[in-house]
Order: C-alpha cells, then sequence, then structure tokens
C-alpha cells in the first residue's frame, strides 16, 4: 500500500514527474523561482533525480557539441533565388 502524501512539502519532495520536468525546461528558459526552490527542495532529497539532472547536462552539452559542428549554411543556387524572386513579384502584381 503506497503511503498517502499530505503535507505541501511531502508532495514537492516526491513528485519526480515535475522534477524531470523543470530539469528539462531549465536548459531553454529561466525557471521561476518558486520553480527553483521546488526543484532544489527535490533534488536535496532524490538521489535518483541528481544523477537524471547531471546526465541531461551532460546529454545536452554534446547534442549542442554535435550541433554546432556539422553546421551547414544552406546555400540556393542563383535560378531557384530568381525562380523566388519572379514568384514574389507575380503575387504582388496580383495582389496576393
Amino acid at each position: 500500500m503506497s503511503k498517502q502524501l499530505k503535507t505541501r512539502r511531502e508532495k514537492i519532495l516526491y513528485n519526480c514527474r515535475k522534477a524531470t520536468l523543470l530539469i528539462e525546461r531549465k536548459h531553454e528558459v529561466e525557471l521561476t523561482p518558486r520553480e527553483r526552490m521546488e526543484l532544489e527542495l527535490h533534488l536535496a532529497g532524490c538521489y535518483i533525480c541528481r544523477v537524471y539532472e547531471q546526465q541531461s547536462i551532460l546529454m545536452n552539452g554534446l547534442m549542442s557539441k554535435i550541433f554546432k559542428a556539422a553546421r551547414v549554411e544552406p546555400r540556393l543556387d542563383d535560378a531557384f533565388k530568381d525562380e523566388i524572386k519572379k514568384r514574389i513579384k507575380g503575387r504582388i502584381i496580383r495582389g496576393i
């Protein structure tokens, strides 16, 4: 039988699903002060989420290096550019 989490603190400390979401979210945007506090409290008591956070940081760093190394500037040939210009002019003239 599972234990019922009654206090607000227990709910924050044992919510791994939310913690992993916050771990991933903080790579993209700055967390609110409340989110940071919730995550820090959770990580203080959850070894598994601390390991997950370390792995997430490692994976994001590796993926950034891979994408930066493989970055290829897209180039369009002149014939394609001319065709696009003609289509744009045609739509402007027709009022589309």
